[in-house]
């Protein structure tokens, strides 16, 4: 029985606004040029990567922990209070679950913003673990983040199966051999083409995962 793994912001919620909302703040707020695909670069970093990245990449003058201070301020009310999950979510993951599935999230955010939202919505129960890459001291863009999860959980990265919404996420798993499949979201919609051409499986609904087979 295969092992999913579901990214959390754009996957599992519909989030993207806001988690991109707050990066296009900070770098419009310190007045430096960014490249036109900056969120697809940056999303497999998370919040720290990405402040990272301001500061060496685009000249950024703040500190990390300046930029990680203005992030929460901008986006963790959202998480807390406001975000939604995308439709037929839910369900989708009960059923998973009933099949025998074990079910674990995979995400570039932080615990701060990931945790509460879950647990608002009542979808921490479903998984059998919920893990930012700080959990593994490395991002989605380094493919030994798949070693490291599937020795914790107790699988091999040939039984999971892997879904995302960001490009530069899938190749990464494509290319540390983990079956992946795209996921539709209106805030990569540019990058639809190339993403069913890398994965497997793309979905534009939720809910097509129960027809994939798994």
């Amino acid at each position: 029985m295969k092992d999913l793994v579901f990214d959390f912001d754009g996957t599992l919620v519909d989030s993207m606004p806001t988690w991109g909302g707050k990066m296009l703040r900070i770098l419009d707020e310190a007045g430096v040029k960014y490249p036109e695909n900056i969120i697809e670069i940056i999303t497999p970093l998370g919040d720290l990567g990405a402040a990272r990245y301001f500061i060496t990449h685009l000249g950024v003058t703040e500190s990390e922990e300046a930029l990680m201070a203005k992030m929460d301020a901008y986006a963790l009310p959202k998480y807390r209070d406001e975000i939604l999950e995308k439709e037929g979510v839910k369900e989708t993951l009960t059923a998973l679950k009933a099949r025998g599935h074990r079910l674990f999230v995979l995400t570039a955010s932080p615990h701060r913003m990931l945790d509460p939202c879950l647990a608002r919505l009542g979808m921490t129960p479903l998984f059998e673990g919920v893990f930012s890459c700080d959990d593994f001291s490395t991002t989605k863009a380094d493919v030994a983040i798949y070693d490291r999860l599937s020795a914790h959980i107790g699988s091999t990265k040939e039984n999971l199966v892997f879904f995302d919404d960001n490009l530069g996420a899938c190749k990464t798993a494509v290319a540390a051999g983990v079956r992946t499949v795209g996921v539709h979201d209106l805030s990569g919609e540019k990058f639809t083409e190339a993403l069913m051409a890398l994965c497997g499986d793309y979905i534009k609904r939720f809910p097509e995962i129960l027809a994939l087979d798994l």
